[in-house]
């Protein structure tokens, strides 16, 4: 995503959009947690958001976190729409 606009990331929904589903799959690992505060770290004070959440998916991913599928290929799909995939 190096190149791109942030501010394309973000009013195309496509950083809530995979915000939400690493939010779903830490939720879905992790039942009886609270609702992560990941909105106000990813977006407000971290100067690399999208760098923060693919660690994030990644290590959930370590701990057999399952993923929407469907969320992920919309996700996919619109990034690549927006030349954020090759």
């Amino acid at each position: 995503m190096a190149g791109q606009e942030f501010s394309t990331l973000v009013d195309s929904g496509l950083l809530k959009d995979v915000e939400e589903i690493v939010v779903g799959a830490y939720l879905a690992a992790h039942p009886r947690a609270g609702r992560p505060d990941a909105y106000r770290w990813l977006r407000y004070e971290d100067p690399e958001p999208v760098e923060r959440l693919v660690e994030g998916a990644r290590n959930l991913a370590e701990r057999s976190a399952q993923f929407s599928e469907v969320a992920v290929d919309k996700a996919c799909a619109k990034a690549s729409k927006l030349g954020y995939l090759n």
